[in-house]
Parts: C-alpha cells; structure tokens; sequence
C-alpha cells in the first residue's frame, strides 16, 4: 500500500469573500475532511502536495497532517477550473486501515494479443472500472488484465480477473470486461456525418463557487 503524508491547515473565513481566490493566489487549495462519524473539517493543502496526490493514483491513502493531529483519508473529488483546468478545491474522506471499504478501481489492459497484429483484431474494452471491497491497505490502484493470451471472437468477464488477495470482488461476475473481433467488410462503419454542435445548456455549465470561479468537477485520475 502506498501512503502519501502531507502537511494541512485548519480553514477559517468560511463564507468571506475574496478568501477562497486569496488562497489559491498563494498556490494552496480549499479542501475539506469528512466522515468517520466526526464533525466535518475545513483545510488548505498546497498546490504541490495535492499535485503528488493526483500523480499517485487513484485510492493512494493520504496521512493529513494537521496541528489537532492526524487524519488517513482517500480523496473522493477535486474540482477544477473550467479555464485554467487547475485543481480549486479537493473533498477527502476519513478512512481506518482497519476497515474495508467498497470501492471502485480502473482496468487496465496491458500486453497484446497476437491476433490484434496478424488479423487486425480489434480490441473492444468494455468495462473500464470494477468495483471491489478490501481493507483499505489491500486497495489496488488499478487492475491489469493480460490482453497476452485472448484470441479473436474470446471475451474476458469481471468473474475471469486475478484479484490480489484480500480484494473481493462486487461487480456482476458476468459483467463483459474487454472482447477481441474482427469487423467484416459489410460491418465497417461508413463515415458519421457532421452535426452541428449544440449550444451549452444551462444543466452542462460550470458550477460557481463563493468567490465566483466556475468549476467542473473530477474523480481523481491516474495520471502517472
């Protein structure tokens, strides 16, 4: 298990205008700490320190250092600006090593098949994430399935991939995960034709926080 540790402070302003730009003009972030049956806390992390976070990987367990002590957490969500696509605000949820926990971890395909290269063969990747209960020190930050052995018109299911041990898995056993074919001459499909693209809705636009910044909202990702 990977376990990142990171210095915070304890947020105070709450509501005051101005305050939220003040802190990511200094190249922090407004975050905040919940669950754990205890009383929601507001922090500031560095940009830098939430920038090691994102780089780690999905469900890395984060150490937050504060000056009451420490809290374990997950990060559950980080806003990013619409523009600028910074990070501008970070949700983390308390975690106990000594719990399991549902989560949802990516699949990711590695290695090729021999038939991808000597028919063609397309790769079809269905599932992308899989759902998964472990201690949170068993969480994996992803799931590899080895693309080696398929063949064409072969599949692979959820129930087919190695878990490491200790990680049980939640998602239907049957749920399609990735397939290898080969599209026939009469299957190819003709080229789409181009639509005019439609104006952003109001359901579609970016949120707005106290300090007026618009938003946009991701799960972490990997991005190693």
């Amino acid at each position: 298990m990977q376990e990142l540790n990171i210095a915070a402070t304890v947020r105070t302003g709450e509501g005051v205008k101005g305050t939220l730009s003040k802190i990511r003009a200094e190249k922090k972030v407004p975050a905040v700490i919940y669950g754990g049956h205890k009383e929601p806390v507001s922090i500031t992390i560095s940009l830098k320190d939430l920038d090691k976070i994102i780089k780690a990987g999905k469900n890395t367990v984060v150490e937050i250092n504060l000056p009451e002590g420490k809290e374990q957490a997950l990060v559950k969500e980080i806003q990013y600006h619409v523009v600028t696509d910074l990070p501008i605000h970070a949700d983390f949820q308390r975690v106990s090593l000594k719990d399991k926990m549902d989560v949802v971890v990516p699949v990711k395909l590695v290695g090729q098949s021999p038939d991808e290269k000597a028919y063609g063969a397309m790769v079809e990747h269905i599932l992308r994430e899989i759902e998964v209960r472990a201690l949170v020190s068993k969480i994996p930050h992803e799931i590899e399935v080895d693309m080696t052995p398929m063949t064409i018109n072969t599949g692979i299911v959820a129930g087919d991939i190695k878990l490491p041990e200790g990680v049980e898995l939640l998602t239907d056993p049957q749920a399609p995960v990735v397939h290898l074919t080969i599209l026939k001459e009469e299957e190819t499909p003709a080229p789409a034709a181009a639509t005019p693209a439609e104006p952003e809705s109001s359901s579609t636009k970016g949120k707005k926080d106290e300090d007026g910044n618009l938003t946009k909202n991701a799960a972490p990702a990997d991005k190693k």
